[in-house]
C-alpha cells in the first residue's frame, strides 16, 4: 500500500434498518456468503490498514455489537436522521484522530482492500473529499454524480431527490469516501433536512466542500460490481452469488479441484487445502476446513466441520461441527450431528448417524446404525441395524464400545453400558448390562422351532377354502 504522511481511521455506517427486506434481523447482519454484511467492508478497511475502526450502530444495535465485539469501537445513533447524522454523532471518536478519514457504507460486501487503497492513494494529491463512483446501466436508487463542464465533481444527488434529468445520469456514489477531517466535521455542521426524506445526507457534503473551493475527486471502480449494495433480498442473493463466485476462483486459483463451481458453496470463513477435490452440489459453511488430498461429494453440506487429508465424504452426506480424520470414509447417505469425531480410516457407511460419538481409529460402522453419546474403539466393528438407546426420557447416557469390539446386526444397546475390548454381541441383541473384555453377550429370545407347522397350516387354509 502506499505510504501514506497522515494516519488513516474508518468509520463504517451501519446504523440502516434496511426497510425493503421487511426483515427483524439488523440489515448488516443478514448474511452473504456464510457473513454478515458488515463483515466485507470491516475485513477490507481493517486490510487496507486504517485503524481505529468505528462502527454506527442503530436499528439492532446489541445484536450488531455482539456480533463484532472486540473487532472494532461502536457509536450508537438514535434516532436515524441520515448518514450525515450518523457522521456527527461519532464526531468525537473522529476528533482523537486527526487526518484522513474513511468512511464506507455496511452494506458493501463485496469491497476489496485495494479499491480502499486505490481510493486512498487517489486522495492523497491533496483532495478534501475522494469518492468511489461506478457508471451503472440502470442506476435505479443509487446516487448520482453530478460532474461541471470540466468533468470535475460538484455534487452527489440522492435519487429521491435527482430531477429527471439528473436521474439519466448513469454515475453512481458507491458509499467509500475519503474525507480530511477537519473540513468534513466543518461542512456537516451547516448539513440541513430538506429533502425528500427529511435526513442529513452525507453526500450533500461533497457540494458544501465544492462551494469552499475545496477540491473533490472521484475514482471510477475497476469493477462495477464491486460497489453493489444490499437493500433487498434480491440484492443479497446477487451478493451472495458474486462473494461465492470470487471464493471459488480464488481456491481453484490456489489448486483446489472445483469440479462444478456453478452448483458449489463456499463460506467466506471456511478453508480448503490445495490438492482438495469439491465434487458437484457441495455446500461448504462456517468454518469448514477440507485438508489436501480430502474428497467431497457430489450432494454434501458440511457446517464447521474438518475433513482430514484423503479422507472422503461420499454422496448425499450432512455432517454439522464434526471431525474426519485423515483417510476415514463418509457415507453415502450419512448424518453426522454436533460434537462427532471419526478416527483415522474409520468408515461412517451408509444410512448411519452419529450424534455426540467418536470412532477410533479403523472403526466401523457400514450401514443402517444410530450411535449417540458413544465412543467406539479403534478397529471395532458395528453391524447393521445397531442403535444405541441413549435416552431415558428424561437425561443421555453414554455407551462405550471397547477397540476390536464386534457388535452384530440389529443389536440394541441400552445405555449405559460397556462393551470391553474385544468382546462379541450376537445379532439380535439387546444389551443392559455390562459386557467383559473379550466375552460373548446374548441378550435375545431362544428360537422355538416345530417342525411341519407351515405345511399344516397351509393344508388347513387349503381344505377351508375348498369346503368354503
Amino acid at each position: 500500500m502506499t505510504t501514506r504522511a497522515t494516519p488513516v481511521q474508518a468509520l463504517i455506517l451501519a446504523a440502516g434498518k434496511g426497510t425493503r427486506l421487511k426483515s427483524p434481523l439488523p440489515k448488516v447482519l443478514h448474511e452473504a456468503a456464510g457473513a454478515p454484511l458488515l463483515e466485507g467492508p470491516l475485513r477490507a478497511v481493517r486490510a487496507a490498514g486504517a485503524e481505529p475502526v468505528t462502527v454506527v450502530v442503530g436499528h439492532g444495535a446489541d445484536a450488531v455489537e455482539a456480533a463484532f465485539a472486540g473487532r472494532a469501537r461502536f457509536v450508537l445513533q438514535d434516532p436515524p436522521l441520515g448518514t450525515g447524522h450518523a457522521v456527527l454523532v461519532a464526531r468525537a471518536a473522529i476528533a482523537e484522530h486527526p487526518g484522513t478519514l474513511l468512511v464506507v457504507n455496511g452494506d458493501l460486501p463485496l469491497l476489496r482492500k485495494e479499491t480502499i487503497e486505490a481510493v486512498l492513494e487517489r486522495h492523497l494529491s491533496g483532495a478534501a473529499a475522494t469518492l468511489l463512483t461506478a457508471q451503472l446501466a440502470d442506476p435505479g436508487a443509487y446516487g448520482r454524480v453530478l460532474r461541471d463542464d470540466h468533468g470535475r465533481v460538484r455534487a452527489v444527488v440522492e435519487a429521491k431527490d435527482a430531477s429527471a434529468e439528473e436521474r439519466r445520469v448513469g454515475e453512481i456514489n458507491a458509499g467509500l469516501y475519503a474525507f480530511e477531517t477537519e473540513p468534513l466535521l466543518e461542512a456537516l455542521d451547516r448539513l440541513e433536512a430538506g429533502n425528500a426524506q427529511g435526513e442529513y445526507y452525507l453526500t450533500d457534503v461533497v457540494a458544501r466542500l465544492v462551494e469552499r473551493g475545496l477540491p473533490v475527486l472521484a475514482l471510477p471502480a475497476e469493477d462495477p460490481e464491486e460497489t453493489l449494495g444490499v437493500n433487498t433480498f434480491e440484492e443479497l442473493a446477487t451478493a451472495h452469488r458474486a462473494l461465492v463466485a470470487r471464493r471459488l476462483r480464488e481456491l481453484m486459483l490456489a489448486g483446489v479441484a472445483i469440479e462444478d463451481p456453478a452448483s458449489t458453496s463456499v463460506s467466506l470463513h471456511a478453508r480448503v487445502e490445495p490438492g482438495a477435490r469439491i465434487r458437484p452440489f457441495t455446500f461448504l459453511e462456517g468454518r469448514t476446513h477440507i485438508e489436501r488430498g480430502a474428497v467431497v461429494g457430489p450432494f454434501v453440506r458440511l457446517e464447521n466441520t474438518t475433513v482430514g487429508e484423503e479422507a472422503q465424504v461420499l454422496d448425499h452426506c450432512l455432517l454439522r461441527d464434526t471431525i474426519v480424520e485423515a483417510g476415514a470414509t463418509i457415507g453415502p447417505f450419512a448424518h453426522l450431528r454436533p460434537e462427532s469425531r471419526v478416527g483415522r480410516r474409520a468408515k461412517v457407511g451408509n444410512f448411519v448417524e452419529l450424534k455426540k460419538t467418536e470412532l477410533g481409529e479403523g472403526a466401523k460402522a457400514p450401514h443402517l446404525s444410530y450411535l449417540g453419546d458413544a465412543t467406539v474403539g479403534p478397529g471395532a466393528n458395528v453391524g447393521a441395524g445397531t442403535i444405541t438407546c441413549n435416552y431415558d426420557g428424561a437425561a443421555k447416557h453414554r455407551t462405550t464400545i471397547g477397540a476390536r469390539a464386534f457388535i452384530g446386526s440389529d443389536s440394541t444397546l441400552v445405555a449405559p453400558v460397556r462393551v470391553g475390548d474385544g468382546a462379541y454381541v450376537a445379532a439380535g441383541s439387546t444389551i443392559t448390562e455390562d459386557v467383559p473384555a473379550d466375552a460373548l453377550a446374548l441378550g435375545r429370545a431362544r428360537q422355538v422351532l416345530k417342525p411341519g407347522w407351515a405345511k399344516a397350516r397351509r393344508d388347513r387354509d387349503d381344505a377351508s377354502k375348498r369346503h368354503g
